[in-house]
């Protein structure tokens, strides 16, 4: 098989993605949706239907999710030019895109199911692609943390029993104590896929994938399934208090942006910036605007994908170094890649007018109005800056830095590197325009003072000059003088050490002791091999009988004798 394939695969997801784009703004301009059942079997009146949900909102997410997918696929047909299982990453990508679209296009609890384990065990596969012990412990991370998240949605299943369907937009308005607890499941199911608190550890390690599978599940697909369930769900929220969930989406959002500004690994930066939009995105959800949460979700998703694409072309030519400080001037060798990098992360800092403004600039403006205390609005705020923090770090070790690199390889821009990255770049600047105006066809009226109106922009540029002054400054000197402030801001708060050692410590040694005790102890013996055993025993004696037959036929004979005489 050709590398073409890839190309073939790009250019068919390419041409996919923009018909339902078009399909998608028709069906939002008719107000029209359309759903097609298929009964599979029924038993005892209840039917198991694969069902499949048309309105704008699943197909424009599914648009954005091929468009995306087609420039991952181009892209990789340089960056795994060389690589020996080239054609089987693409089936891999291939069939987690198709899980993807079953995810999306499903109201019914029993297909999203599908579609939901297809993307935890695809990602996995991808995760361990490189097959060495660090990918194996991060995809290992991985899979375990969303099954947490698999085993709610099989719950949910059972739940649903008692309506009688799984279509769960049937049962929206119904308020009893059984859609409470559907609602707690699929909370804790989308919490385990968007990587929320307290399950955020994973994101950072699935770090270990291929660069371009971390641009597709980090920007579009895996990642955005959970807050995408959640969007689907959000007229349940409803009737219920939600402030928790609320509180957990700002503690990611806030967690990340201060962790990401004492990383060093260049993916894990960009990783820790996604997990931070996500948390913008659940707690805006869940503070009554899911309509807000969809529109960040689009214009991040292009963004986001651009910025990963980015850095493995970069870690290219940094001999597969991931470390910032060992970058640097690396604008004369790749000039366009550089271009995209910056036009990337300037969008991800809500700067006027880029993709991300639209969506950041009207999520903080509408908080004004919502009646939270000012804890929740500062960290909103806060959040922001560290945002633009975190960017201007990573911008100013990589492009205007001192020239640190230690090697640095003949390595140029390929045509098939640079025109999806030049492509996701034109999108970065104008799909969040674009959708503001397809989205919102009412224009959004929000009176304001003017330093209200200014206020995100004024936080957008001290988080930069603060991540500028953070670079200039010796380790010794600033916030870098409190060493055990900076290793728990670094370390995610200590999550990942709560996900793993704090778990296998206490259960790996609980496990041992009853493995030693019944598995090999009592419980082997008695209930594992006493079939066995008793069947040996049993096969000895006949096998005895069967040798020595005419002895036991003179003994009994003369035992009987010997009883009939007494």
């Amino acid at each position: 098989m050709k590398m073409s394939f890839y190309v073939l695969s790009g250019v068919l997801l390419l041409f996919t993605g923009i018909v339902l784009f078009i399909v998608g703004v028709l069906l939002m301009m008719n107000m029209f949706m359309l759903l097609m059942d298929w009964e599979i079997f029924t038993i005892n009146s209840s039917s198991v239907v694969m069902t499949i949900i048309i309105d704008w909102m699943s197909m424009l997410f599914m648009s954005c999710v091929l468009i995306i997918s087609s420039m991952v696929v181009i892209y990789s047909n340089s960056y795994m030019k060389y690589d020996m299982n080239k054609v089987r990453f693409l089936y891999l990508v291939l069939l987690f895109i198709l899980s993807m679209m079953f995810m999306i296009l499903s109201p019914n609890l029993i297909s999203i199911l599908l579609g939901w384990d297809g993307l935890g065990l695809v990602s996995y596969g991808l995760v361990i692609y490189f097959n060495n012990s660090k990918s194996f412990n991060a995809g290992m991370l991985t899979i375990l943390t969303n099954r947490v998240g698999d085993v709610a949605i099989l719950l949910g299943i059972g739940f649903m029993f008692n309506y009688g369907s799984w279509h769960y937009t049937y049962y929206m308005d119904i308020w009893d104590m059984s859609m409470y607890s559907m609602v707690i499941l699929v909370i804790l199911a989308s919490f385990t896929k968007s990587a929320q608190i307290p399950f955020s550890s994973w994101l950072p390690a699935a770090m270990a994938a291929p660069t371009p599978v971390s641009a597709l599940v980090h920007s579009s697909t895996l990642v955005t399934a959970g807050v995408y369930l959640l969007i689907r769900y959000s007229n349940v929220f409803l009737y219920y208090d939600c402030s928790l969930m609320s509180l957990l989406g700002m503690l990611t959002m806030f967690m990340a942006g201060l962790s990401a500004n004492f990383e060093y690994d260049l993916k894990s930066i960009i990783a820790l910036s996604t997990l931070s939009q996500l948390g913008l995105m659940v707690s805006v959800l869940f503070l009554g605007y899911p309509l807000l949460a969809f529109f960040h979700l689009l214009t991040h998703a292009f963004f986001s994908a651009l910025l990963f694409l980015c850095a493995g072309l970069i870690i290219h030519l940094m001999s597969d170094s991931q470390d910032i400080r060992d970058m640097g001037g690396i604008s004369g060798f790749i000039p366009y890649t550089c271009a995209c990098f910056c036009i990337s992360n300037i969008s991800l800092c809500g700067v006027p007018f880029m993709s991300g403004f639209y969506s950041k600039d009207m999520i903080l403006e509408v908080m004004s109005f919502v009646h939270v205390n000012f804890f929740v609005y500062l960290i909103f705020y806060i959040s922001v800056g560290l945002t633009s923090a975190y960017t201007i770090r990573m911008m100013y070790y990589m492009l205007y830095g001192c020239c640190n690199m230690y090697m640095c390889q003949n390595y140029y821009e390929d045509k098939f590197m640079v025109y999806p990255m030049i492509f996701l770049s034109v999108l970065s600047v104008l799909m969040g325009s674009l959708l503001y105006w397809l989205m919102f066809l009412c224009p959004v009226l929000l009176v304001m003072s003017f330093f209200m109106s200014v206020l995100s922009l004024i936080f957008v540029l001290m988080g930069g000059f603060m991540g500028y002054m953070l670079n200039n400054n010796t380790y010794v000197s600033g916030m870098y003088i409190i060493h055990g402030l900076s290793w728990f801001m670094g370390e995610m708060w200590f999550m990942p050490r709560l996900s793993t050692y704090s778990i296998y410590s206490f259960s790996g040694d609980l496990s041992f002791y009853y493995s030693t005790l019944i598995d090999m102890g009592w419980g082997e013996y008695v209930i594992s091999s006493l079939l066995y055993k008793y069947s040996i025993l049993i096969s000895k004696f006949m096998m005895h009988y069967q040798f020595n037959n005419v002895k036991y036929y003179m003994m009994g004979f003369i035992i009987m004798m010997f009883m009939f005489l007494i």
